[in-house]
């Protein structure tokens, strides 16, 4: 039998309010000691790309356009969903209110929401890159990304919104706060957001890269054996080139995205199937996207390299 007095309640006034999760304070410590590095390297390496491409002129350009924005987006997961999400882990009283519970849901599906519309720019900006390069400078012009970016935040703030106020009721129970959750509505509602927020952005990006891949085949086939003798020729191979590996990059990262994403879908509809911890697991996973971004262009950007070293050694304006 478990003795009253090892049983701790989140309201001091009996068994009606919800008890607390006691872990040992070794492991209370060392998770969160865990979780806080992992905000601050998220939030540290996206403010990397962010002073990157807004500093240094030669990199405004419209694909470094999306890069940016994709940082703004996974520096406000580092900063805001990350350690919210930790303590609603950590904790098992939700001590926040109901405001900063409606706050924290908001900003979560608003930076998926971003995030894939993000993905979705890029694939149509690599599209155009990799399929029509000749006209790609003229179709694609810094002040028309930027115009498309930002129409792109304007309707997933909007929509958020909206959701949220009219068709998601955010739920904190009065005797009980052990959770702050969405109450599920409508399930037309639910059925239609999945289909605008998921498998419309989804299903575009796939279908764009699969036919950018089927062209770069046929490119990386032709290109030399036609025009490889020229001087022109070669400028045409090193910009094919070019584009390709810039294709190849960002197709990484939208996989990237979706190998952290399709787990935690399955565990949505599927969640009875999974044991507590893989379910935490697997919960946390999307946040993991946004440490792996900036770690990617690290990688397979030698601007990225060039440009953090400037930053982190202070010669921005020697730079």
């Amino acid at each position: 039998m478990e003795k009253h007095e090892d049983v701790q309640y989140c309201f001091q006034d009996g068994n009606s309010s919800c008890r607390k999760a006691l872990l040992s304070t070794s492991i209370y410590i060392t998770l969160y000691i865990f979780f806080s590095l992992f905000s601050a390297v998220t939030v540290f390496l996206n403010v990397l790309v962010i002073i990157s491409i807004s500093h240094f002129k030669q990199l405004h350009t419209p694909t470094n356009l999306l890069i940016l924005s994709l940082a703004v987006s996974d520096l406000l997961v580092g900063l805001i969903v990350i350690p919210v999400v930790t303590v609603a882990l950590m904790e098992s009283c939700w001590g926040f209110g109901e405001y900063f519970c409606v706050f924290q849901i908001y900003v979560t599906l608003l930076c998926t929401s971003l995030s894939l519309g993000n993905l979705v720019l890029i694939s149509i900006d690599r599209y155009v890159a990799v399929c029509d390069p000749l006209l790609y400078h003229s179709k694609i012009t810094t002040t028309r990304m930027m115009c498309c970016i930002s129409i792109t935040w304007c309707c997933c703030i909007i929509y958020r919104a909206a959701i949220i106020k009219n068709f998601v009721n955010v739920h904190v129970p009065s005797r009980c706060f052990n959770e702050c959750f969405i109450v599920e509505g409508s399930i037309w509602v639910n059925i239609i957001d999945l289909v605008v927020t998921m498998v419309v952005p989804c299903s575009i990006i796939i279908t764009l890269y699969m036919k950018i891949f089927v062209v770069a085949r046929s490119q990386a086939r032709n290109v030399f054996s036609k025009e490889a003798a020229s001087v022109s020729g070669v400028k045409t191979v090193r910009a094919n080139k070019s584009e390709r590996k810039a294709t190849k990059t960002l197709a990484i990262v939208v996989v990237n995205y979706f190998c952290c994403w399709i787990p935690f879908l399955f565990v949505f509809f599927f969640s009875f199937l999974i044991v507590n911890l893989l379910l935490v697991i697997i919960g946390f996973l999307p946040l993991v996207n946004s440490l792996i971004n900036p770690i990617i262009y690290a990688f397979f950007y030698p601007w990225f390299k060039v440009t953090a070293k400037h930053i982190l050694t202070l010669n921005l304006r020697r730079s």
